[in-house]
Order: structure tokens, then C-alpha cells, then sequence
């Protein structure tokens, strides 16, 4: 490390990690900047809707980090995060302690499992094993019930995900057909709000609904989700019949959170102020789905609204080890294109408008040509 180089330690190497790495060696040529991770790759979550209908395999999804690494010269150390001490200043690990002088959380956050019967359910975002082991049953299967849902936290309703259970919903719905058996399935999307996807706006919530009576999708929503069996989800008002399950659960803050010392918020994240701030701490940041953040309650938990995140933490981070006040807030925003395996319907909101554009092939490949520039810094 240089003499006098300020320590800097990101923790995780999803959207939030690779995006405040690279800014802030862009800005501080000087510094020591350490990534805290298992393993030195990145997953490219928004793909895995794909991976169910074969247009990805996992492996295309999974990318090494060590171009990354050296280009940015950032050093990694492979090992799980399990805790904090010293107001942030010392980061526990399975492999020992890292030192700091400025912090970054970008750990991401991880899914509620207490929902009775979850086992019953398979979760697309918890990875590429979960996506794959989707496109499996799929296959296996020549007929039947397939339900699709999403939940949210109880005690912090914007940590939730719901856009790529849509995107599911739709791909599975194509796949079938392109496969010649849709007729041979019925599918459902369940939901405990009367209105899906409301955060995405409602002109965006009338489309989706439209697109499902188009598919001849069955809807249930506004009832309680009780729990999952082997072959029903089960509601308030009924058992609706499903010999798959594709649930996408709540989020919350990383386990290792509860080791932090740090007071978290109510949904237990990490509660941030309008520069991305953990509150009541010193030099320490919060990024991506880890955080509990001012703004509005539509404010999304993916990958975009990540890197806003990154960016502005990356600059106040700076000016703090110089003893300046923060100057940037992360605007806001919502851009998201909700695919169908060969078309795509683009949302948009911010905080002065929200807008819906129709179903069109043009935003499937959009979609994909955005994955392609993306990764390729990676690659």
C-alpha cells in the first residue's frame, strides 16, 4: 500500500461494488481500495430471467473479476463478511479482520425465508443454481399448474422485487407456447396487493394486468398469502393449485448486519441519509439493496438505482477523508424493461413522471444490447 494512501474497503461485488470501485479509482488515483467478497466474479442478475427458456446459460451470466481488478487496481480479499467493530473502522471476516479508513456496504441484501412452505418454492434472484433449477422443471414438465407471485417486508414495503417475477411470468408464458404446450398449462400470478407492480406506476400496473388477461393468465390478488405446499399456494380465500411454485420473497438487510453495532432500520437495513450516509456513523456508506433510504416510497431496489447510489457515495466518500461536506444525492429514478423472452414493455418514473411504453421487440433487444455493453468492461 503507498504511504498515505487512504484505505478505502467495499464490501460485495455486485452493481453497487463494481460501480463505486470504479468511480472512486477514477477519481483517487492514489488510494488503496480493497473489495471484501467470496469469490472475485459478478453475476448479472437482470439476465437470469432468461436462463428458465435456455436464450442464457448460467455460465454466460457468471463473470470473472480479475480483468476488472487489475485494470481498476483493486485488491481482493476472498472471504465472507460477518460483522463490524470499531464503528465501522474494522470489518470481520471468516479469514480475519480488514481495516479502513472509509467504508462502502454494497453486500446487497437477502430474501424472507420465515413465509410456512417456502421450501416449496423456487426463488429466481437468489442465483444462477435457483434459475436454472427453474428451466429444469420446466422441462420435466408436460402439463399442469404453475403460479407465480412475489412478496414484500411487512415492516418496509419498498424492499421488495417484483419486476423480474413479471418478466418471469411473461418468458415461461412465451417459452410455452414456442414449445407448442401452452394449452397443456395453466398459469396464475398471485399477490397479497389488489394492485402488482403499483411502484412501477399505474399506467404501468394497468399494462401488466392487460398483458396477463391477453395471455390468458389468471390473476388472484389482494388476498393474504397464508403459505406454499407441494401443490397449492394457499391464501386468505383459497388454495390455489400449483405443481410449481416461482415466489419471489421480501427483502432485508445481509445477516451479518445484526453484528454490526450499527442501529438498523425497521425492515433491518441500513439506514442511510440523503448522501447515502449510514446515520450516526463515521465515513461509512451504504449502497444498493442493503440500504434503507430516504425518497419516495416507489423508490426501486435494482440494479440502476444501485449505481446512482455508487456514483454519489463514491464522491461524498472523497470528500469526507478530506473534511468536506457531502454534495451528492443519487436523483431518484425508476427505468425498467419488463421482457417476454422476444418483446418488452418499457417503464419509467421519477419524481416528476411516470410513463409506460407498449410491448415491442425493439425493447427485448435494447434489453440484451444493454447486457452486452455492461459486461463488456468485464470481460
Amino acid at each position: 500500500m503507498p504511504q498515505g494512501a487512504s484505505r478505502i474497503v467495499i464490501l460485495g461485488a455486485g452493481f453497487a461494488a463494481l460501480s463505486a470501485a470504479r468511480e472512486l479509482r477514477l477519481r483517487a488515483p492514489k488510494a488503496f481500495i480493497s473489495m471484501v467478497a467470496p469469490r472475485a466474479e459478478f453475476v448479472y442478475l437482470p439476465s437470469l430471467i432468461w436462463v428458465p427458456s435456455g436464450i442464457r446459460k448460467g455460465e454466460d451470466l457468471v463473470i470473472p473479476l480479475a480483468h476488472f481488478l487489475k485494470k481498476y487496481r483493486i485488491n481482493h480479499c476472498p472471504c465472507t463478511v460477518t460483522g463490524l467493530r470499531n464503528g465501522g473502522r474494522t470489518v470481520l471476516t471468516d479469514h480475519g479482520e480488514v481495516a479502513n479508513d472509509a467504508l462502502i456496504i454494497a453486500t446487497g441484501g437477502r430474501f424472507l425465508k420465515g413465509m410456512p412452505g417456502i421450501e416449496h418454492a423456487l426463488t429466481l434472484c437468489e442465483g444462477v443454481p435457483a434459475a436454472e433449477a427453474i428451466g429444469q422443471r420446466l422441462r420435466e414438465m408436460d402439463g399442469g399448474n404453475i403460479a407465480f407471485g412475489f412478496g414484500g417486508n411487512p415492516k418496509e414495503p419498498s424492499a421488495m422485487r417484483g419486476g423480474p417475477m413479471f418478466e418471469l411470468l411473461f418468458g415461461v408464458d412465451t417459452w410455452l407456447r414456442q414449445q407448442g404446450k401452452r394449452e397443456r398449462f395453466q398459469l396464475s400470478f398471485f399477490n397479497a396487493a389488489a394492485e402488482p407492480g403499483k411502484r412501477l406506476g399505474v399506467k404501468a400496473v394497468e399494462g401488466l394486468l392487460a398483458e396477463m388477461k391477453k395471455r390468458d393468465i389468471s390473476t388472484h390478488l389482494g388476498d393474504k398469502i397464508k403459505g406454499f405446499s407441494a401443490s397449492a399456494v394457499s391464501t386468505e380465500s383459497t388454495d390455489l393449485p400449483a405443481d410449481l411454485i416461482l415466489f419471489m420473497p421480501g427483502l432485508t438487510g445481509p445477516a451479518w448486519a445484526e453484528n454490526s453495532g450499527f442501529s438498523l432500520s425497521e425492515g433491518g437495513f441500513f439506514p442511510a441519509d440523503e448522501f447515502c450516509a449510514v446515520k450516526g456513523r463515521d465515513r461509512v456508506y451504504v449502497a444498493g439493496d442493503a440500504g434503507s433510504y430516504p425518497g419516495p416510497d416507489w423508490l426501486p431496489k435494482q440494479a440502476h438505482m444501485a449505481d446512482l447510489q455508487a456514483r454519489a457515495v463514491a464522491e461524498n466518500l472523497l470528500l469526507a477523508l478530506e473534511g468536506k461536506a457531502p454534495v451528492a444525492s443519487p436523483r431518484p429514478e425508476l427505468i425498467c424493461i419488463v421482457d417476454s423472452g422476444n418483446a418488452g414493455m418499457m417503464v419509467y418514473r421519477d419524481l416528476k413522471r411516470s410513463w409506460l411504453l407498449p410491448a415491442s421487440r425493439i425493447f427485448h433487444w435494447a434489453k440484451r444490447y444493454f447486457e452486452h455493453h455492461y459486461l463488456r468492461e468485464f470481460r
